[in-house]
């Protein structure tokens, strides 16, 4: 009997952790009515605020938190200044973390509305320096730090890397990945399932599909995939969106 309890135990174990999803543990672990935040893996964390647009109403803009001892580091800012000193407190208070950086994925105020918060908490901020040309020229926050293709950081214990791969839903659009957890964050440039096309102001459409290819490429073991709106996936998330642009090419 203690054999088979221990055999039904090891095959749920592997189920929930298949590489075909994310883990089934993700659970809901604050939220607010701007802000809410859940958890993907034992160190990563979405973080959804919304954005109230005039074609598509109300939008849920996702983030991510990764974490590694008493680091962490931020991709992609809540929507609004409010939002984002939220998302800042939640970190110090629940995770007990210092955030050591802040990196929006691409110039729209989805990614970095809420700049301006971690900037007056003295947290760095880095981008790709297209992102912070197309923020300047916006009149928005601008990042303070920037890099080009790719960029490694430390958080912790572990790295974290943010990459360019081509254009998409913008000139600038970077992803995230933490790899000790195999979480990507694609930011807008991966749709959820089901997904359309969503706004094309800024887009590149004929790229579009041979970035995420790219995106794909570079990741092959990745198991959590976070679009920047819409529910957390896998790879699954990756060929829907090389599909749904794939017509482009």
């Amino acid at each position: 009997m203690r054999a088979w309890s221990l055999l039904l135990s090891a095959l749920l174990f592997a189920h929930c952790t298949s590489p075909e999803g994310p883990a089934r543990g993700t659970k809901q672990v604050y939220r607010s009515p701007e802000l809410i935040v859940e958890q993907v893996t034992p160190n990563a964390f979405v973080h959804t605020s919304y954005k109230q647009t005039q074609d598509f109403g109300k939008v849920p803009c996702n983030g991510l938190v990764v974490r590694s001892g008493h680091e962490a580091i931020v991709f992609d800012t809540p929507t609004s200044d409010s939002s984002a000193a939220e998302l800042i407190r939640w970190v110090q208070d629940s995770l007990h973390c210092r955030i050591s950086a802040v990196i929006p994925t691409h110039f729209h105020d989805d990614c970095l509305g809420g700049l301006k918060a971690f900037h007056a908490g003295g947290i760095p901020t880095y981008a790709h320096l297209r992102t912070i040309a197309l923020a300047a020229a916006d009149s928005a926050e601008v990042p303070q730090r920037g890099f080009t293709d790719s960029f490694q950081l430390t958080v912790g214990n572990e790295q974290i890397t943010a990459t360019f791969h081509g254009e998409g839903h913008t000139k600038d659009n970077v992803v995230g990945y933490f790899p000790s957890e195999q979480v990507l964050f694609g930011g807008c440039l991966i749709k959820e399932l089901g997904a359309s096309k969503g706004y094309l102001g800024d887009a590149n459409e004929a790229a579009w599909s041979g970035t995420v290819e790219a995106v794909k490429k570079a990741h092959p073991d990745v198991r959590v995939v976070v679009p920047g709106h819409g529910q957390v996936g896998n790879s699954k998330l990756l060929d829907y969106t090389i599909g749904l642009f794939g017509a482009q090419q």
